[in-house]
């Protein structure tokens, strides 16, 4: 774990992040062959907001991404009070390597990026048979704000204050 390293994906990170990806399809986040897509990989990478950590060997064992989504950023259970905040979506840990704060590390990698933007928050949707995901959040201090419909599914809307 100690020589695991996080950094900014790389266009050449592109198959294995797609990979990582699908093979998560059928798990509680709910992702489909359709979502995320090589398109959505492509639009992080241009706004530099997609990240991996790599292991020892150079393969991608997680990723998060830094979203712009107007739509998430428009619903009306955010604190104006926390305004400017980041998103943050797409979180994925390789299943030989979940249960090991590798998901924590991701997040809180992401959370110094945030702040160093000059955001006071994060925001994060949630989907409400995520049970591991809703136990990690609460660890991190994120704080259940809301629930939406979205993309035609329910979520929980939770934020978290940075210090």
């Amino acid at each position: 774990m100690e020589n695991n390293r996080i950094e900014l994906a790389q266009e050449s990170d592109k198959n294995e992040i797609l990979a990582l990806y699908r093979s998560m399809i059928g798990g509680k986040a709910d992702w489909n062959e359709y979502y995320p897509s090589m398109k959505t990989i492509e639009f992080d990478l241009s706004r530099d907001a997609l990240f991996v950590m790599k292991n020892d060997a150079g393969e991608i064992i997680a990723c998060i991404s830094i979203d712009e989504d107007e739509e998430v950023s428009e619903l009306e259970c955010w604190s104006d009070d926390l305004q400017p905040s980041g998103e943050i979506s797409r979180l994925c840990v390789r299943k030989d390597m979940q249960n090991k704060g590798i998901a924590r590390l991701m997040m809180k990698h992401t959370f110094e990026i945030l702040k160093q933007q000059g955001k006071k928050s994060v925001h994060i949707l949630v989907r409400p048979e995520h049970k591991i995901a809703l136990k990690s959040y609460s660890h991190l201090d994120f704080v259940k704000v809301g629930e939406c419909e979205m993309f035609g599914k329910s979520f929980y809307c939770f934020e978290k204050k940075f210090d």
